[in-house]
């Protein structure tokens, strides 16, 4: 177990510059003790420079930065209790797996044989025990990951940061070492906060994300609060690939609206809207295809592209509505490019997408 508590973070009003370019821009969050946060976002929306911002390897140029309540916005990175793993693994290839993950102990000043224990101990908690003499090279891109997470475990960190753990890793591998690390978080209780493109990587093993865009936060909050109740278009695509649709807000009945789309008429939470023209989001696999014209109302439509992946179809098709994309997980024969097909909406992940 950590010798160190887990602890917060919190970010006030933090910003970074780089001369005239802004990074980060005016962000503020909290990340509970004994949690896992994501930063989620594309490139250069400011997630890796906010982690590096946590680690101290970037001093904030606004705002404040605080662990476990001590303010540490002017710290070097060396002063602050924090571990980082990084994208590269940066393991060094000289080294045994026993001496990379025992370094930063005797750079700390503790003798040979207490870093060597305390790293095989490490070793051991990440399912690496016995390979400690082996070379970096001699192990797999999975065993590498462990050896990075098992270097930076051993310093007993307040607070443990991933950037972007899992990109050099095949995709067998990603879901593997993800709920490895997911695993360890919670067995131990550690502070993390992860950084990753990727919303699918982000749904499984956060207790909450952030969504960054342009050095911004555009939502924070549970991985089915951002799913579910996207509070901006940029969050409903960036989040599940939601198809965006104009639709037109009929009724108000109070926290509920009828509203069409199309041909479609559907009862929604209203989530602040009012009369007239809403962004409807559609998530794939609540798009229902139909070979044949039902009786109850639906979109005509035709398939433009089907591609089958084993467990799932998907689909490209096009409606007056615009280009669609469908999932379709119960009938695995993909239907022909130039078919006829009509859509209806499935009951969940059909949301309003406040403007």
């Amino acid at each position: 177990m950590p010798r160190h508590a887990p602890a917060s973070i919190e970010f006030r009003s933090v910003t970074k510059r780089y001369g005239t370019v802004t990074a980060v821009d005016d962000v503020s969050f909290t990340i509970e003790p004994g949690t896992l946060v994501t930063l989620l976002g594309p490139s250069g929306c400011g997630k890796t420079t906010t982690l590096r911002l946590i680690a101290g390897l970037e001093i904030a140029s606004a705002g404040e930065i605080l662990i476990g309540g001590r303010d540490v916005t002017t710290q070097a990175a060396a002063d602050r209790n924090v571990s980082m793993v990084f994208q590269s693994y940066a393991l060094f290839p000289h080294m045994s797996v026993l001496d990379n993950v025992a370094y930063g102990p005797k750079v700390q000043g503790l003798g040979r044989a207490r870093a060597h224990a305390l790293a095989l101990e490490k070793l051991e908690l990440v399912g690496l025990s016995g390979l400690g003499n082996r070379s970096p090279s001699e192990l797999s891109g999975g065993q590498q990951q462990r050896v990075a997470v098992a270097r930076a475990l051993v310093l007993e960190p307040e607070v443990l940061l991933f950037d972007e753990p899992l990109s050099n890793l095949d995709a067998k591998l990603r879901r593997r070492v993800r709920d490895d690390i997911r695993d360890l978080q919670q067995r131990l209780n550690l502070t993390v906060a992860y950084v990753t493109h990727d919303q699918e990587e982000a749904l499984a093993v956060s207790d909450r994300i952030i969504v960054m865009s342009n050095a911004r936060i555009a939502q924070s909050g549970t991985p089915r609060e951002l799913y579910e109740e996207p509070a901006s278009v940029f969050v409903a695509d960036f989040i599940g690939n939601a198809n965006l649709l104009p639709g037109d807000l009929l009724r108000e009945e109070g926290d509920r609206a009828v509203i069409q789309v199309g041909a479609l008429t559907i009862d929604l939470p209203r989530r602040g809207a009012s009369r007239g023209p809403v962004t409807v989001a559609v998530r794939p696999d609540a798009i229902r295809l139909h070979g044949t014209q039902p009786s109850s109302p639906a979109i005509q439509a035709q398939v433009a592209k089907a591609a089958y992946l084993g467990g799932h179809v998907e689909y490209t098709v096009g409606s007056a509505l615009g280009e669609l994309f469908a999932v379709d997980r119960t009938d695995r024969t993909p239907m022909p490019v130039g078919a006829p097909v009509w859509i209806s909406f499935a009951d969940r992940d059909v949301t309003v997408v406040p403007r």
